[in-house]
């Protein structure tokens, strides 16, 4: 597609990865879909219940962070861009406790409806050192009435012209639905601004001729109904990557693979990029931060391979962690450094 002026007037002659980054700090990225808290309980285990066979946790820490698409607007606040995040959350205490969460991070809120007829979503995960002991989750995944989606448009119709990329967050927890999926790629598509999608099963026909889609393996078999799908064999890999690419009318399809690494097939051709050898805690939010980097990409219209490779890299770093964090953009570009020649990597710009 042909681009905005926004983004045309972005850099385009990075030389070097510190370029990279400073061109992150040119680009406003609208996030649009379910936002949440991650609520944690840290503690111990040292005894079993007597009133049931379950294991007593002695709390020793608690912590809320953002979740959902606020991690993704977390994400690209720590690559140094501006994300503007666009949802609607319940007119609650929990929402209340999220836009506080905004503003302790500095995350723009000015997209951020309250509705009367929502609550807001929070996964409280319970802990013992390592141990993921359980999860509660607080939600209504029911799709919006007629005026908060009138609403939701409206507001997205204000900010979509100051932005360069869209970034359609979806977590099935209703914020996203097909009237409003194809407003706003419409919208986009008019003013020429990519968008990008990290899709989940309810809505995943629905994101028509948006520019690049990001499923992972699982929901990729899901969406597609395809029961088997190796992620070792690449011929298998781009038949399902093709038959996506056409259902849908997309112009480049990004596959997350967990250990096998990601598979793109974009408008540079198609590749495999195999995974780096890391020592996993935690694959919560990974997706998060490989949308985040995959976007501001996007955006600066690096070639598919770049992109991929950026965002595989990216994804890995954060599974070091326990719990869902943004990536550490100092670390980010030490190991980008480390592992790669830049202009072996960044050969070709749009």
């Amino acid at each position: 597609m042909s681009l905005s002026k926004n983004n045309k007037n972005l850099k385009k002659d990075i030389q070097t990865p510190e370029e990279l980054f400073e061109a992150f700090t040119n680009i406003k990225a609208l996030i649009i879909g379910d936002v949440m808290i991650d609520s944690y309980l840290w503690g111990k285990v040292e005894r079993i219940s007597p009133e049931a066979p379950v294991p007593i946790v002695q709390v020793q820490k608690r912590e809320k962070r953002l979740g959902g698409a606020a991690n993704v607007a977390l994400n690209i606040h720590a690559l140094g861009a501006k994300p503007i995040l666009c949802s609607i959350i319940g007119n609650d205490p929990d929402g209340q406790e999220l836009i506080k969460l905004l503003d302790e991070n500095n995350i723009e809120k000015s997209g951020i409806i309250l509705s009367n007829n929502r609550i807001t979503t929070i996964k409280h995960r319970i802990l013992a050192g390592h141990q993921h002991l359980l999860r509660i989750d607080s939600e209504d995944d029911s799709p919006l009435d007629q005026l908060d989606q009138d609403q939701l448009l409206e507001k997205v119709k204000q900010l979509i012209t100051e932005c360069q990329v869209v970034i359609f967050e979806d977590y099935d927890k209703g914020t996203l639905s097909e009237p409003i999926i194809k407003n706003i790629v419409n919208l986009a598509n008019q003013h020429k601004i990519p968008t990008i999608v990290d899709p989940k099963k309810r809505n995943f026909l629905h994101y028509k001729n948006t520019t690049l889609f990001k499923p992972n393996l699982k929901e990729l078999k899901e969406g597609l109904k395809m029961e088997e799908l190796d992620p070792k064999n690449i011929e298998q890999l781009q038949h399902a990557v093709q038959k996506l690419k056409q259902q849908l009318s997309i112009e480049s399809a990004f596959l997350t693979l967990s250990e096998q690494g990601v598979y793109i097939d974009g408008v540079h051709g198609k590749h495999h990029i195999p995974a780096h050898l890391r020592t996993i805690a935690d694959v919560s939010g990974a997706g998060d931060t490989v949308v985040s980097v995959a976007s501001l990409a996007l955006a600066l219209q690096l070639n598919t391979k770049t992109l991929a490779t950026l965002s595989n890299l990216a994804g890995g770093l954060v599974c070091e962690h326990v719990g869902v964090v943004p990536i550490q953009k100092e670390l980010f570009l030490k190991e980008i450094k480390l592992k790669y020649d830049w202009k072996e990597l960044n050969t070709d710009l749009i």
